[in-house]
């Protein structure tokens, strides 16, 4: 690790370099080089998987709780995604040089927007080493220059990971300096990576409420924050309760230590009685712990091998980032409403209902990045969009909302095509 203040600053030079060259790469070049990447991923499977099992036992030996490490986790099938997912990005149209919105106005001018990088993407993030590929890929192909700081857990992993991709792109022919990695897990190097305004353009935090937190209020540069997910499904009283019991499943188990699991299952009062045991004892397959409000409790609390137990007060507005869920019987839509809009992030919210009338208001009326109905929270996911992958998900309002993908990680600018008009 040799990272200081002035090496990280000499690559925040190369970065900016390299960003004006990446404006005008060529879509082949890029598509060229992202597909390099994916062979790469799979070609290089067992070096990186040696490293990640260096960052895997550093974990444990510290305590690192179960949800953590598996995000930290990678093996054959995650490489083979993460190929695939870059693989993906190749294939979809490039956003740079997109025209749009172009009219002619009464005077004869001809003005329209065209879509151009927005120059050099920070991005500070922890735990997950399949960030460095698609945040690296992402940036690539919307000609942007990237500088990386992944967590001290995955620093192995991240290292491994980008030294591949640097190897591949510059093989393409991509500019140096393209992908750039912070080879110091040396918290003071934060703070004056976050002071960068000269050489970042947006700052992309991945990571706990802390972490964002400290980004979003100490960064110089604008920052595009979230991925705190505290995410609810509603059952309503006319919830096809087989539709039900899949996906609240899939929600709370299918990987329950990302930002899109659900964290609180609501269920109308109408439909509790019958719906409420069934799915405990559904959930208790998988280890699931409910902590249960005092209707909830009451339906479930005695059942055979179902854990549930009262809820806190605090549970209510918990990531629980593991086999936890907390359980609230609503007698209404508008309490189910009430609730959200109390403790959600704004990040993912699900109605299960057969009800028209109850969805088109739900999804209308639930502030958050992305709502669904009839559907589990788990698609909340840049590749599971058509993105091809996502830099983060985005709970704010203004640039970007919900996962970030290509179009996200550029700007535009007016172009005006007269014949000799000047202003009178």
């Amino acid at each position: 690790m040799t990272t200081t203040v002035d090496i990280l600053l000499e690559k925040g030079e190369a970065a900016r370099t390299a960003a004006r060259r990446l404006a005008k790469l060529s879509s082949a070049v890029k598509d060229r080089a992202l597909n390099g990447v994916a062979d790469a991923l799979e070609a290089a499977q067992e070096t990186v998987l040696e490293a990640n099992e260096k960052d895997l036992e550093a974990g444990r030996a510290a305590g690192l709780s179960d949800a953590l490490l598996d995000r930290l986790l990678l093996d054959p099938e995650r490489l083979r995604g993460m190929a695939a997912d870059v693989r993906s990005i190749a294939l979809l149209p490039d956003p740079v040089g997109e025209m749009f919105e172009v009219r002619t106005l009464p005077n004869g001018l001809t003005v329209g927007k065209k879509r151009v990088p927005l120059g050099v993407i920070g991005a500070i993030y922890e735990s997950r080493p399949n960030v460095t590929a698609d945040i690296s890929a992402l940036c690539l192909k919307s000609g942007n220059a990237c500088i990386l700081r992944g967590g001290r857990e995955a620093f192995n992993s991240n290292l491994a990971l980008t030294g591949m991709v640097r190897r591949a792109i510059a093989q393409a022919g991509v500019p140096e300096g393209a992908v750039q990695f912070v080879d110091n897990t040396d918290r003071a190097l934060v703070e004056p990576m976050l002071r960068m305004k000269e050489h970042i353009d947006l700052m992309i935090p991945r990571g706990g409420a802390e972490l964002v937190r400290f980004v979003a209020e100490t960064a110089s540069m604008p920052v595009v924050a979230g991925g705190i997910g505290v995410c609810h499904t509603y059952v309503d009283k006319s919830a096809d309760l087989d539709k039900a019991m899949g996906i609240v499943y899939n929600a709370k188990v299918q990987r329950p230590t990302v930002c899109n699991a659900m964290d609180t299952l609501l269920v109308h009062s109408a439909t509790a009685a019958s719906y409420l045991p069934a799915v405990a004892r559904e959930l208790s397959k998988a280890g699931v712990e409910l902590r249960c409000d005092r209707r909830a409790l009451s339906m479930v609390g005695n059942l055979d091998g179902v854990t549930a137990v009262p809820a806190a007060p605090e549970d209510w507005s918990t990531e629980f980032l593991s086999l936890v869920a907390a359980v609230r019987v609503v007698d209404s839509l508008d309490e189910a409403l009430e609730h959200i809009e109390e403790h959600g992030s704004g990040h993912s919210e699900a109605i299960i209902t057969e009800d028209y009338s109850a969805a088109m208001r739900f999804l209308d009326e639930v502030d958050a990045a992305a709502v669904f109905a009839n559907a589990s929270t788990r698609f909340n996911d840049g590749a599971q969009f058509g993105l091809g992958a996502e830099v983060g998900i985005s709970t704010q309002k203004y640039h970007a909302r919900g996962p970030m993908g290509l179009r996200e990680l550029t700007s535009h600018k007016w172009i005006v095509l007269g014949t000799g008009q000047v202003r009178t």
